[in-house]
């Protein structure tokens, strides 16, 4: 257990009243490999099971850290391990019967959101990862807790872009199936590259093969915190200081986290796995890292200078984590989620930032394109490249990047989507109608970049 000052609790009470500290999430990442059984009923049956023995005093004990250190935890949630390893059947109808018993479960024991409906598709899919993934429409239409991601491109692999292809399709048939609520389904389901193990944060949460049996998955969001830092800190600083103000900020945050995980992992009897110290938005006034960027002097996300101010911001979040902890894993860094950041929905309502203005961004921080809203009558073959392009971004700088876009049904650019709670509410944007048809028809695999070589 780590040491604490008395000053440092102090200071973080502070933090808490008046800065908007919190721990996002609680996730329990469990282990579902010994649940594996190719008939869907006795896999389903297991799977339950397991869920409920192990995260049924997840939520009470999240409120007894609470009582006992003042430090809001928002969120508890679950991290399975992908289910295309966990069902071996080529059936979709198998994985909508086990994924309705899994979301079933996540509800009995209390927790907002359970990822893990998903699969690894960077060097090419089996006939496993055919029927699950062909089952994502349906079962995120009929499921509420239910997250789903897809991993299209490694480093060390390249780009699937058949895979880019098909999710082009299974995006616009999620945002179908759910277009009674703005294509909320879409908001539950992202495609990376470079997926992460062991990241807390959904959609696109999952329980990597290389886990333990269970682990406290730790999501700690601070950017009211940095925000706050930087005001006081005022105009004058110059960019070393405002970089040394964060990370410092960032050392504090990450020292809260620690505390709660490790507490947590103890009271559950089972393993802290990581801190993931990402800045996470919320639709909430003074809750957002573009405001962040506009307090180092941009007049709205999205202006010349963003990706510099992002890539310092970004880079200085991970000096002061890494330094306060050796369990700093995830996605760690600053997310650029459109919906779910008060200041970012501004700009992209002033038209201050444009689809490709973000994708630049997502070259120097944590994620990708997330929670962009487009026209619901926007080809397949444009989302595919959508996805392409973001791929070879997280590809060509080792890095994870994924897409969570939404195609809203029947809303044309300027209209407005609304999901509610943390998934907030966003402008549709304009999307480049330049066709790219031709190129994701090709289909087959981007080769590894030469960077892939490192043995």
């Amino acid at each position: 257990m780590a040491n604490f000052t008395s000053d440092e609790i102090i200071e973080t009470v502070g933090m808490i009243a008046s800065q908007k500290l919190d721990i996002r999430t609680v996730t329990l990442g469990v282990s579902l490999w010994d649940c594996s059984d190719p008939d869907p009923i006795r896999c389903a049956a297991k799977i339950r099971e397991k869920l409920l023995l192990s995260a049924k005093r997840l939520g009470p004990v999240a409120k007894e850290i609470e009582g006992i250190y003042g430090l809001p935890i928002v969120n508890t949630r679950l991290s399975i391990t992908p289910l295309s390893l966990v069902l071996p059947s080529t059936e979709q109808e198998a994985f909508v019967e086990v994924a309705k018993v899994v979301d079933e479960a996540a509800g009995e024991v209390g927790v907002n959101f359970v990822g893990g409906f998903s699969s690894l598709i960077h060097k090419g899919q089996t006939k496993v990862d055919e029927a699950l993934i062909s089952s994502i429409p349906e079962v995120l239409s009929t499921t509420e807790r239910l997250c789903s991601s897809v991993s299209l491109a490694s480093t060390r692999t390249g780009i699937n872009i058949d895979g880019c292809s098909k999710m082009g399709r299974i995006i616009l048939e999620t945002a179908r199936r759910t277009a009674d609520a703005d294509g909320i389904g879409c908001a539950k389901l992202v495609v990376f590259a470079n997926a992460v193990e062991d990241n807390p944060f959904m959609a696109g949460a999952f329980y990597g093969p290389g886990e333990p049996e269970r682990a406290v998955l730790v999501g700690v969001s601070g950017p009211g915190t940095v925000l706050r830092a930087l005001e006081k800190l005022g105009p004058g600083g110059c960019m070393g200081e405002v970089a040394e103000t964060i990370k410092k900020t960032a050392f504090k945050i990450t020292r809260a986290g620690e505390l709660v995980g490790k507490e947590m992992a103890k009271r559950l009897g089972v393993e802290f796995g990581i801190l993931d110290l990402s800045l996470a938005p919320t639709p909430a006034e003074g809750d957002s890292v573009a405001q962040i960027l506009e307090e180092l002097g941009l007049a709205r996300a999205g202006a010349p200078g963003s990706t510099a101010a992002l890539m310092m911001l970004n880079d200085a979040v991970k000096k002061g984590g890494a330094f306060a902890s050796s369990s700093v894993g995830g996605l760690s860094g600053a997310f650029i989620p459109v919906s779910e950041d008060a200041a970012m929905i501004r700009a992209a309502e002033e038209g201050a930032i444009t689809i490709e203005k973000l994708e630049a961004m997502t070259a120097v921080c944590s994620v990708g394109l997330d929670m962009v809203a487009v026209p619901g009558d926007v080809p397949e073959e444009t989302i595919a490249a959508i996805i392409a392009d973001e791929m070879a971004i997280g590809v060509a700088n080792n890095k994870t990047t994924a897409v969570r876009i939404i195609p809203a049904p029947g809303k044309k650019e300027g209209d407005r989507v609304s999901f509610g709670g943390l998934l907030g509410e966003a402008p549709v944007m304009p999307v480049n109608r330049v066709s790219a048809k031709g190129f994701i028809g090709r289909g087959g695999r981007i080769p590894a970049p030469l960077q892939g070589l490192r043995n």
